[in-house]
């Protein structure tokens, strides 16, 4: 059997995730791949009801630390129900956004210990980290621009202030710098081809996917 892969996609506000996932997607199923498209929080229906908590409403309506416990309710379920099973069978999945952002937001922007954030994902999720990681970057004020171009009433985290997503920004470097085998960082102020273009190249370097 195929072994299926866990590719995730991480980054601010605005950066183009999903228009990347869905390209990579896309590209992977020409090739006769199966191919699982999905995202955080939410991606399962138990965890989708979560997300409606955490993305709207006030910016205020969670502490950091209740914002982290719901998004790990969500992650519990969602991997039970499509993303191990999914792998299991041999797809790749693909994810817009996973653990990293719980650590991004809640720890490095939201003031969190990064360190017990990180215990957490260990209690609960034991061994679970992604193949490959593509950290999308992009300066604060054009990602939040382009956020608010979105026309959807999940904007939570976007109203928290340009410090906090200044912070953000440098806690996703932060990860990729540490984590150097697993993620893997593009400039996403390009176009979207060329941003796409270098996804690809990641994949077949990090994971010789072809």
């Amino acid at each position: 059997m195929i072994k299926g892969r866990f590719i995730t996609f991480e980054g601010g506000e605005g950066t183009g995730k999903s228009t990347q996932v869905k390209l990579l997607a896309s590209y992977l199923s020409q090739s006769g791949a199966d191919v699982i498209q999905t995202r955080e929080p939410g991606g399962s229906p138990s965890a989708e009801e979560i997300r409606a908590l955490l993305v709207t409403g006030a910016a205020d309506r969670w502490s950091p630390l209740a914002e982290t416990l719901l998004f790990y309710a969500a992650r519990v379920e969602h991997w039970r129900q499509i993303i191990e099973p999914s792998i299991a069978r041999g797809a790749h999945v693909l994810c817009d956004r996973f653990a990293d952002s719980t650590i991004a937001y809640q720890a490095y922007a939201g003031g969190l210990d990064r360190h017990m954030v990180e215990k957490l994902h260990r209690l609960v999720m034991t061994g679970v980290e992604p193949d490959l990681t593509i950290v999308l970057d992009l300066p604060v004020d054009e990602g939040l621009n382009r956020a608010a171009s979105r026309r959807d009433s999940e904007t939570r985290f976007e109203r928290k202030g340009r410090e906090f997503h200044e912070r953000l920004r440098q806690g996703f470097l932060d990860i990729a710098h540490r984590f150097p085998n697993r993620c893997f960082v593009i400039d996403a102020s390009q176009s979207i081809e060329r941003i796409h273009s270098a996804v690809l190249a990641a994949l077949k370097l990090r994971l010789r996917v072809e």
